[in-house]
Formats: C-alpha cells, structure tokens, sequence
C-alpha cells in the first residue's frame, strides 16, 4: 500500500536529467506554466557533467527539488524520482520536451471523469532543436483495454505523455532496468495489461526530436524494441503469431521512419533501407502498399547517394508539393 505523506502535492512530475543544459531550463518552464499547480517537480540530475544543475538551482520556485547522483541512466532515474516522490499521480518528462499547459489539467480530470481507469494519455507533436513544428504524431483515441493495441503500435510515442496513478507504478516495480531502449513502451504494455488507460484526444506534448534522440541507437533500439516484443507476446500468446507479426512491422516501419528524420545522412539512409527491408518481409498487407514503400524507399536512396545539403533541400521541395504524404512518412503513422 502507497504512503502519502501530510500535505502531499496530487501530482509528482519527474525530470531525469543527463548533459541537457540546453534545453532543461524551457523544459522546467513549460511545467511551471502548468494551469494545474497543485505538484511537485522532482529534478534528478543523473551525473552530468555539463551545465545543468546550475541552470536548474538559477530557477527558483519551491515546488522544484533537486537530487545529484552518479550517472545511472534514465531507468534507474526515473525509478529513483518515483521512490522519492510523494503525489498520488506521476508523470515523467524527458529533459528536451515541453507540455502544452493545460496538459497535467487535462489528464488528472480525465482520470476523475473515470473512477478506476489508471493512465491518461495525450497526443504529440514534434520539434526540431529550435522548437519548429516537424511533424504530427499519431492521432489515436482509445480507452478502456488498449493491451492489444498498445502491442502493435506504441501510440503513446513517447516518455513525457501519460499521467499514471503512482500506486500502479509502485506495483509493477517501476521501469525494467535492464533494457538499455524501449523502456517507455514496455512499461506502458506492463500498466496496459493490469489496469485501464483513458485518452485527451488533443496535443499536449511536443518531442523534440534531436540527432541524438534519432539515429544515433537505432539499432540498440531494433534489439530491445524486439525484445520486449517477445516478452509482451509471451505474457499474452492468445493474441496470434499474425498480431506478433504485424507488431514486428510496425517496429520497422517505425525504425524506417525514425531513421528518416533530419538531420540527413548517408549512413541513416542506408540503415533505413535495411528496416525498410525488415519491415516488407512482416508486412502482411505489403501488396497493398506498394507505392508508400517505394516513396520511403526513394527517399532513403536519395539520402544514402546525395551530400546532406543537397538531399535536405530536395526533399524540402519535395515535401511543399505534397506535404501531407510527407507528414505521414515523417510520423511514422
């Protein structure tokens, strides 16, 4: 049984913080800016060795508290900052992201608009380094039982969405911390197969999308993303090898995507033809959608074969002509 402590804040917001001077400190306003006030925003500063905890002791405001440990990584400090913190909701957010501000409002009514659902859940959009618009997220809507779903296609999109009752949290043990990638997924799947999830179907994250949130570890993200995978499918084998498969494309389709953000290179193009290539050999539906394969494919070779220059202004053209198409590509959706 969860213990809350005498004049406990409702909502718990947990920042884990590694090398993010850049952008901790818009990240720290938009939840300051939060129309809902009543929380607490626990900053764990995951051993960095830049900047950033100076820039986050410079904002002063009594709900901030900071704790400095030896870096770890962001599983173990998620789970450090749910140990410490004492609201009856959680909600993580990534160093680089912003809330829209009236999202911790918005999910924490949803949750009191349906006694015994456990996670809220928004919609996202994503930023580049600067904060311009690049793309829409999925626009999903979905409540209740969303296990199955959620299995073949992560439309949280991300950490800095949900808002989850913490005594579900502290059930499942917090996040797994043994994988090194899709661990957001994984305890999302985890919370989906206990309890039920409700939707604000409006943006309220933006992800800001940077070279090295992307491609970096792609790869590293292809081995957990299939592992947990594995794991889920066997806590549910009802589901079909069918649902298992078309998870397995969407993870490529994903990786696909994902590879194909800017900032372009040469090296992400070819490593996007080799998910492009995973994700037609699962696809089931693959006849059927000949034409957005070889629109991805077409890309990734124009990005592998042309200087970065070159390639981010072709297709710039390329995206003002048919930008819907291209938002599509660019999302994954």
């Amino acid at each position: 049984m969860t213990e809350y402590f005498f004049n406990s804040p409702t909502i718990s917001v947990i920042i884990p913080a590694y090398n993010c001077e850049a952008t901790i400190k818009e990240t720290i306003e938009s939840v300051l800016r939060q129309s809902f006030s009543d929380f607490e925003l626990i900053v764990i500063n995951d051993g960095s060795q830049d900047n950033t905890l100076d820039v986050v002791s410079q904002i002063q405001d009594s709900r901030i508290k900071i704790f400095s440990f030896e870096n770890a990584g962001g599983n173990i400090s998620r789970n450090r900052g749910l140990n410490i913190s004492q609201g009856k909701f959680i909600s993580f957010l990534d160093a680089d992201d912003i809330w829209m501000p009236d999202k911790l409002k918005s999910q924490l009514e949803a949750l009191y608009k349906n006694p015994g659902f456990h996670v809220a859940y928004s919609w996202t959009d994503y930023i580049d380094k600067d904060g311009n618009f690049l793309a829409s997220g999925k626009r999903i809507t979905l409540n209740g039982d969303v296990y199955q779903k959620l299995l073949i296609n992560n439309f949280l999109e991300n950490g800095s969405n949900p808002l989850i009752l913490r005594e579900a949290l502290v059930e499942l043990e917090g996040f797994d911390q043994s994988l090194k990638a899709a661990q957001d997924w994984d305890m999302w799947l985890r919370l989906a197969e206990k309890y039920f999830f409700v939707s604000v179907p409006i943006v309220q994250i933006l992800y800001r999308v940077s070279s090295n949130s992307l491609s970096t570890n792609l790869v590293r993200q292809e081995k957990y993303s299939l592992q947990v995978l594995e794991k889920a499918y066997q806590a549910r084998p009802t589901i079909g090898k069918h649902l298992l498969h078309l998870s397995i494309a969407n993870i490529y389709k994903y990786l696909t995507c994902k590879a194909l953000q800017k900032p372009y290179s040469r090296h992400n193009g070819l490593t996007a033809i080799k998910f492009l290539w995973k994700y037609f050999l699962y696809d089931s539906a693959r006849q059927k959608r000949i034409s957005a394969t070889f629109k991805l494919f077409l890309k990734s070779v124009i990005i592998m074969i042309l200087p970065p220059g070159v390639s981010t202004l072709l297709l710039t053209q390329v995206k003002k002509k048919s930008p819907k198409p291209e938002l599509s590509i660019i999302s994954g959706s």
